[in-house]
């Protein structure tokens, strides 16, 4: 939605006014990226459909603070994010894994973990765009190659050869992150 448009002002003040029509428009309008950042913060369906639930929720709750003269997607994407990382930290907390009948709790990530994901995240977007959204779409939404394809306008063999050519860059470019753990 750009802000400029008319139509879409008037969509946002009907928001602001809590129109239910409104909000289903905006929801239709917004879901998918907002269910897509949950889904990248969680990398959970069920979470981050929960996540994406809670983000219209909160929205819906203060939508009389939305300026109608500004685009809402960044107001809807801070709460998500917001919302997948309080999700992420209630349910990630103590995760408890099973081990040969036996349950073990795997506490969050250390600093060198946080580290190393951040470096992973630089080299995914030092991707040429179009292996970028190959490797979002596979690994980090979870779609197969042929949903991939679909969603992209591809054929399939385009995203394969795409996906292998982004993860042997992605191995060059992660090298010393192995190397470091040696």
């Amino acid at each position: 939605m750009s802000s400029a448009s008319l139509d879409d002002r008037r969509l946002l003040e009907a928001f602001t006014r809590r129109d239910e029509a409104a909000i289903r428009e905006v929801y239709r309008h917004y879901g998918g990226a907002v269910f897509g950042i949950a889904m990248k913060i969680l990398n959970d369906r069920g979470h981050a459909d929960e996540a994406a639930q809670q983000t219209f929720v909160r929205a819906w709750q203060a939508a009389d603070r939305v300026d109608p003269s500004r685009d809402i997607g960044p107001w809807l994407y801070t709460i998500a994010r917001r919302v997948a990382i309080d999700v992420y930290r209630r349910e990630r907390r103590y995760a408890v894994v099973e081990l040969d009948d036996r349950e073990i709790a795997v506490l969050p990530p250390s600093i060198e973990g946080a580290w190393e994901e951040w470096q992973v995240r630089l080299a995914v977007e030092g991707l040429p765009p179009d292996e970028r959204d190959i490797l979002k779409h596979t690994y980090f939404l979870g779609y197969t190659h042929q949903e991939t394809a679909e969603r992209l306008d591809v054929p399939v063999g385009t995203v394969k050869s795409r996906s292998h050519r982004a993860h042997r860059k992605l191995a060059q470019s992660l090298s010393h992150l192995q190397e470091e753990s040696a």
